[in-house]
């Protein structure tokens, strides 16, 4: 059996800028900048910006499911420096930033919960 490994967590308070849902926050400019040029264009017609709209929902919607089906689901992160971690995959946060993970299987042992940033994983699998 493995044995547990210890973690600091540090604390991280809420985010009082509508947490990036409000288009003029720091929050949603910093993490949410648009790549479709339509949105920013004055001058765009109002059936490319609706069409726009639609297709962002249709993938945002997509995406959300998609976490919806990992749920308390063995989940394999691949990680930098080609490390392979498993863990069950239990909730994202807001913005995507940090999966919530339990029983986390590492190199070194098992966490029993923890949280893994986006930002380290190259990508992940599980089975349906």
């Amino acid at each position: 059996m493995a044995a547990p490994v210890p973690v600091l967590r540090l604390p991280k308070g809420p985010d009082p800028n509508s947490r990036g849902f409000d288009p003029s926050s720091p929050r949603f400019i910093a993490l949410c900048r648009t790549s479709i040029p339509t949105s920013a264009a004055p001058e765009a017609d109002a059936e490319e910006l609706q069409r726009e709209q639609q297709v962002r929902s249709e993938l945002r919607e997509n995406f959300l499911w998609c976490l919806h089906a990992m749920t308390n689901k063995k989940v394999q992160f691949h990680m930098h420096e080609k490390v392979k971690v498993e863990a069950t995959f239990g909730a994202s946060d807001i913005d995507v930033l940090n999966f919530q993970v339990s029983d986390l299987q590492t190199p070194i042992g098992v966490q029993k919960e923890a949280l893994i940033r986006s930002q380290d994983v190259i990508s992940l699998s599980f089975d349906m």
